[in-house]
């Protein structure tokens, strides 16, 4: 399994298992599964709603893998960003997972929403970044840094300017930023801005959408990733599957991926990515693909006379 070094010096499994909308009931089984093939990277939130359920798998795991060779991501929901709620929001997800640290914690948004709000239902549910900044939320996470609680902080969804924004008042810089990067949206100017700023990108959907059709802002409908003509020709080209293409495309842009998955047939599949080595051609065919589109779109924050709108959400990286 390859591996790439944060700024702490901490080592991060380039592939790991996300947990998004995994069912509480085959959480446990698939983290199980995962591990015996190899995985050590197990991605997580509060927000899944199945912190509890992973936390039993990893009560197992922890009796036949020394917690360091284990990589355990979580991340802060929105409902908890005032600098005095962070700790008390990691505090229940370490309680909940049954560890004592975490190696990474992410902002997961940068939306802030009232306490005890899960996704936002009437404009009261809302605070707006001029009444709770990200850079306040930040401090609130350095303080889990300073308590060794948690031993890398990052976010995720976060635009380049926000970015930009938090690095002139960050003491500690985020090691990652987690976004949505697959070949129908490449990310290529937040590709670069990570590079050259030592920050980590982490894809989720990497294989694009599996449940739900991607359309462009032309209105364009692309075929599933999984079933595209050129990614099942790369496929058949390697002796793999299109899902193993996908996956081995990020990680020959050195970017970690997390493809989520309770199946351990899949699982398995997934991990076989990491011996797949693409060549020129194949990466140049596939940087033809890119369009822009989104899957998760953050518009779920936008409703109810909300302070956020998809222009301010993104900053013109919509």
């Amino acid at each position: 399994m390859r591996h790439f070094q944060l700024p702490t010096g901490n080592k991060i499994p380039a592939l790991g298992l996300g947990t998004y909308l995994s069912p509480p009931d085959k959480i446990e089984h698939a983290i199980l599964a995962a591990l015996k093939a190899g995985y050590r990277h197990i991605d997580c939130a509060a927000i899944y709603g199945n912190e509890k359920q992973i936390g039993a798998a990893l009560k197992k795991a922890l009796k036949l893998f020394p917690r360091e060779e284990l990589w355990i991501t979580s991340k802060l929901w929105c409902d908890a960003h005032k600098p005095e709620e962070v700790l008390p929001a990691l505090s229940q997800t370490l309680e909940d997972l049954g560890l004592e640290y975490l190696d990474l914690y992410l902002m997961h948004w940068p939306v802030a929403l009232k306490p005890g709000v899960g996704l936002p239902g009437k404009r009261d549910d809302y605070f707006s970044l001029e009444e709770v900044p990200l850079r306040d939320t930040w401090r609130g996470m350095e303080d889990c840094v300073d308590r060794e609680i948690v031993r890398n902080i990052g976010v995720s969804n976060f635009s380049i300017k926000k970015l930009t924004a938090l690095l002139s008042t960050a003491a500690i810089p985020p090691a990652i930023n987690q976004i949505e990067m697959h070949p129908y949206q490449q990310q290529r100017a937040q590709v670069a801005f990570a590079r050259k700023h030592d920050i980590r990108l982490t894809a989720y959907c990497p294989l694009g959408s599996i449940g739900t059709p991607i359309t462009t802002a032309d209105g364009c409908k692309p075929p599933p990733l999984l079933k595209h003509p050129l990614i099942m020709t790369i496929a058949k080209k390697h002796g793999c599957t299109t899902a193993q293409v996908l996956i081995a495309w990020l990680l020959n842009l050195d970017i970690i991926a997390i493809p989520k998955s309770i199946t351990p047939e899949r699982i398995q599949e997934n991990i076989k990515s990491t011996e797949i080595h693409l060549d020129t051609n194949d990466m140049t065919a596939i940087a033809e693909l890119d369009m822009g589109a989104r899957i998760i779109d953050g518009k779920v924050f936008t409703f109810y006379n909300s302070p956020y709108t998809i222009e301010n959400l993104w900053d013109g990286e919509f």
